[in-house]
């Protein structure tokens, strides 16, 4: 996920995406916990993703980098 297609969505569909992105985070801190989870890179790159929504989200909030 580039922030540069972020942008280019709405807050309603950034708000969406951020609710989907914790959710799976949520059940890859529980496969994490119970042993099931493969791929452990994984979690800090939704981690990071979850970031870079959230910092488009409050870049909307505070008017910067408006979209045309």
């Amino acid at each position: 996920m580039k922030t540069i297609d972020l942008r280019g969505k709405s807050v309603d569909d950034l708000k969406a995406e951020l609710f989907s992105l914790k959710d799976e985070l949520f059940r890859l801190k529980f496969q994490h916990a119970t042993g099931q989870l493969e791929n452990k890179a994984q979690i800090p790159r939704l981690k990071r993703n979850i970031a870079r929504v959230v910092t488009v989200l409050r870049e909307r909030e505070l008017g910067i980098n408006e979209r045309a």
